[in-house]
């Protein structure tokens, strides 16, 4: 699907419930990995402390769909690399024009220098209770969370976006 620009629905949900819907543009779909790109879609500004997202960033987000992770690249309006915002994931679903993200709690931020690399929501995730509902989807979750943080605080990180 490279070459051409598709919109598509990005549907990002959790515990059950559509946490955020927003258009974006596919950029490229391979079979296996998907990447899209979208504008900031939430209300405001988003302030972590050590990141913002505001009005005018742009999120170029790639999706797996036997990965069990999604990576969002996270820029201004005028192209300054922010850094890369992780998501902890089910495996993407695109049926038709919409692409379906279970969120799993579990994030990872990554500095654009590379030198602030922190794990995030951990405390969520073990509220969540997956761990005593799905403990395999648990597992691969906090799997998923060990490979990206060794392959952000190495030298492969990018390498998955290429």
């Amino acid at each position: 699907m490279s070459g051409r620009s598709a919109e598509l629905n990005v549907a990002l949900v959790k515990a059950g419930r559509t946490k955020i819907r927003y258009a974006a543009a596919l950029l490229h779909d391979d079979g296996t990995r998907l990447a899209v790109r979208a504008p900031w879609a939430g209300d405001g500004v988003r302030d972590f402390g050590f990141v913002r997202f505001e009005a005018g960033d742009v999120f170029t987000e790639y999706y797996w769909r036997d990965r069990w992770y999604a990576v969002k690249e996270v820029r201004t309006a005028a192209g300054v690399l922010k850094g890369w915002y992780c998501d902890i994931t089910r495996p993407a679903v695109l049926t038709g024009a919409e692409l379906v993200v279970e969120d799993l709690d579990l994030d990872l931020w990554r500095s654009a220098d590379g030198t602030d690399v922190r794990r995030l929501d951990e405390d969520e995730f073990a509220e969540s209770g997956l761990a005593g509902r799905d403990p395999g989807a648990a597992a691969a979750a906090v799997a998923a969370l060990d490979e990206l943080e060794r392959l952000a605080l190495g030298d492969g990180f990018t390498g998955l976006l290429a």
